[in-house]
């Protein structure tokens, strides 16, 4: 038997909060109000609910068997001990011992079974159910023991486990209501304007340092920003009207932070479908498209241009912006090759909120120049779930893509892009088969590669991960990974 040793919180993130919480005096009561732009469509992760819930949920309402921290690492979180057998096909967690739900029914083994089913069943509409496929069985041998037995080793398995909420096997429909585990309860969401989660008395750990957070929902960057102008909120998580930024970084009233980025905003063609099923087709397109004015147009000195799915804080990550680099002329050539010399057209399904309608249009431009003809069609986020995702009934469609080590999506063929590949399929296949991350990161460096040379997708740039809030407001995290907003260290002024 082999165990698995545990590394404590990052101290790099603890030496943050600390310093950030301990230079000023803290009003305990206070709410912290967060204004978003993204709100989420339901309360179950399961059910296509969107970004927005796991920025207002994950790890302040529900908690995991093991966390994705703000700075990168996963550690335990209602894990005591994990033990790997010899053949590394058996996992063996203990659970921490006074943890209990919202609902005051204590943690047990059969929660923990129920909710990794959640995420597997067959109706599930979690982005992360092809990761949890190599597991075979659940058992639970007594309450305060999980044994996870797999089909194939899995050396991701504590990170892909950080995705699956633990909730109350008793709990029943959750796209309305909840019963986690977490820090806070949610005390009331009113669709379309705020999401309400109060401090919950009988939190195993560590207390919140607030009286509760208030998420606001807004549709427009313009009235998020206005909304902090005004003292309406404390927090913006992510800045999505770079032109405004000016507003809050000469003033003194305001804290302006930047930190690792996870959001790749992207072009999605729809592989199965031609022309995007041919890859020379998919390359000249890149190239027509001049990623850097594009990026400079919409963040100004913001922002990272990075070639492929892949951003730099994923372990796999090289820099492939070369390929496919911006080239009009071999652009024309490659689409006369592929037998499109006089251009053709498509409909590029767009989302309504920001940035989407403008890129699609700086899209639009810089694609007419090779002659291609792109129809641009407005949706809102509801229709881009049933008709992109759900459906896969496109030819293309924008869409910023949130997660941390996302490559896998791109093995899977049944994902709503199409992208098949064998080779790529096989190599992030069997990177979760090998013993040493350091086999794993050059087997997804090398899917990487193929990926981009494919030219599977468009990667357009990486967004600036910028945090704003009032500068009574501390504690609160800068990376976002996963669109995650820990909120329970937050502090404001009195």
């Amino acid at each position: 038997m082999t165990t698995k040793p545990f590394l404590p919180l990052s101290a790099v993130l603890a030496m943050a909060l600390a310093t950030a919480a301990g230079a000023q005096d803290h009003n305990p009561d206070a709410v912290i109000t967060i204004g978003s732009l993204y709100e989420p469509q339901n309360l179950d992760n399961t059910a296509g609910a969107g970004q927005g819930i796991n920025e207002a949920f994950n790890g302040n309402v529900y908690e995991g068997l093991f966390v994705l921290t703000d700075s990168g690492e996963v550690e335990p979180k209602l894990v005591e001990t994990h033990t790997i057998s010899e053949d590394r096909l058996s996992h063996t967690f203990t659970l921490k011992d006074g943890v209990s739900f919202h609902s005051g029914d204590p943690l047990t083994a059969a929660d923990v079974k129920a909710s990794i089913e959640r995420v597997t069943a067959e109706n599930s509409a979690s982005s992360r159910k092809r990761t949890l496929t190599v597991i075979d069985s659940v058992e639970t041998p007594d309450d305060k023991t999980v044994v996870i037995r797999l089909k194939a080793p899995s050396i991701s398995l504590p990170y892909n486990l950080s995705y699956v909420w633990i909730v109350n096997d008793t709990a029943g429909d959750i796209s309305a209501t909840e019963d986690g585990t977490g820090p806070y309860r949610l005390q009331e969401w009113r669709r379309g304007s705020a999401l309400a989660l109060v401090p919950f008395d009988g939190y195993w750990g560590e207390n919140p340092s607030n009286g509760g957070v208030m998420f606001s929902y807004f549709t427009d960057a313009t009235a998020q920003n206005n909304a902090l102008l005004t003292g309406a909120v404390d927090i913006i998580t992510s800045v999505q009207s770079p032109d405004a930024l000016s507003l809050f970084t000469d003033n003194p009233d305001f804290t302006v932070s930047e930190g690792a980025s996870t959001t790749k905003e992207l072009m999605a063609y729809n592989d199965r479908v031609a022309p995007f099923d041919n890859p020379k087709v998919r390359a000249a397109l890149a190239r027509a498209v001049d990623n850097e004015k594009l990026l400079r147009a919409i963040w100004g000195e913001y922002g990272t241009l990075i070639g492929s799915f892949v951003p730099p804080t994923d372990p796999w990550y090289v820099d492939l912006t070369g390929v496919n680099a911006h080239d009009p002329d071999s652009a024309k050539a490659m689409l006369a090759e592929a037998g499109y010399g006089d251009g053709f057209s498509f409909t590029l399904d767009t989302p309504d909120y920001d940035p989407h309608p403008v890129v699609a249009q700086f899209l639009q431009g810089e694609l007419a120049k090779v002659g291609v003809e792109v129809k641009i069609n407005i949706i809102t986020a509801n229709e881009w779930y049933t008709k992109i995702y759900k459906a896969q009934d496109f030819q293309a469609t924008l869409q910023e893509h949130v997660n941390h080590r996302d490559i896998v999506f791109y093995g899977n063929p049944d994902f709503y892009w199409g992208y098949d590949n064998p080779e790529v399929t096989r190599l992030i296949a069997e990177s979760e088969n090998v013993a040493t991350i350091d086999e794993q990161t050059e087997m997804l460096t090398q899917a990487n590669r193929i990926i981009a040379e494919d030219a599977a997708s468009m990667w357009l740039y990486l967004y600036p991960q910028i945090v704003v809030s009032s500068a009574k407001v501390s504690g609160y995290p800068l990376n976002g990974l996963n669109s995650q907003f820990f909120a329970s260290g937050i502090r404001k002024a009195e």
